[in-house]
């Protein structure tokens, strides 16, 4: 792996660290990863339907339960339609940060790159130290995985396009989905529903409207944790935790 390369991925590291600002749950500058294959392919994350991602320590409790707590602002249990919405509203403010209402590719990029690089295929997780780790090595599922070919533009332009090569980092395809309770690779650009490219507010707001319908789907007007599905990742994780007790 060239000098080069591992500059350009140590500059995601750094634009990943940078987000302990917007409050988005990264504390520390990330420590590099080993050369070498992770021992499991398994991280404890979970992506809001919104797209906001909740890291913890592996023997942590799922953070779905972090984004409930977060989302349930009168701590009543019940997280109503209207706090549901209003979660995805707080996040696209975030994510959008010239406020015009609009997601541009430059501002999807940057929360890609800088947010939840997990979507890019990258290994994210937090230490026993509380150190949030990326490894360059280990792609979600098992899937190949190369140095990002970007130009990172160290900069505060929320419109800055970085250079992507052809392939897909990600090969294979997953990107959010296996820690998020919906298939959505990619949860911004789920809500590009005219396919133009561009994330609406009212588009982004309507998704997540969908959203809620789809998981309550007894019609009770409210989730509970206990009632809310499981992620694929949220799976792997308590099989793999039973196999550990026996």
């Amino acid at each position: 792996m060239t000098h080069t390369r591992r500059e350009l991925g140590r500059s995601l590291l750094r634009l990943c660290a940078a987000g302990t600002g917007t409050g988005l749950g990264l504390s520390a500058l990330p420590a590099w990863a080993a050369e070498g294959e992770d021992a499991s392919p398994l991280t404890n994350v979970f992506i809001s339907p919104g797209g906001r991602p909740f890291r913890a320590k592996d023997d942590a409790p799922y953070p779905v339960v972090d984004w409930f707590k977060m989302a349930d602002k009168n701590a009543d249990g019940r997280l109503e339609r209207a706090e549901f919405v209003a979660d995805s509203e707080a996040f696209f403010k975030l994510i959008d940060r010239n406020g015009d209402g609009v997601l541009s590719p430059g501002e999807v990029a940057f929360y890609e790159q800088r947010i939840a690089p997990e979507i890019l295929g990258f290994r994210v997780n937090v230490s026993s130290a509380g150190v949030v780790n990326l490894s360059r090595r280990t792609l979600l599922w098992r899937a190949q995985m190369r140095p990002p070919d970007v130009a990172i533009n160290p900069g505060e332009d929320p419109d800055y396009s970085p250079r992507r090569s052809p392939q897909v980092l990600d090969e294979s395809g997953a990107g959010a989905s296996p820690f998020s309770f919906f298939d959505e690779p990619e949860p911004l650009m789920a809500a590009d529903l005219n396919f133009r490219g561009l994330v609406f507010k009212a588009d982004f707001l309507k998704l997540a409207d969908i959203h809620f319908t789809t998981l309550d789907h007894e019609g009770v007007g409210f989730l509970t944790l206990a009632t809310l599905p499981k992620t694929p990742m949220q799976k792997r994780l308590e099989h793999e935790r039973r196999g550990r007790r026996r």
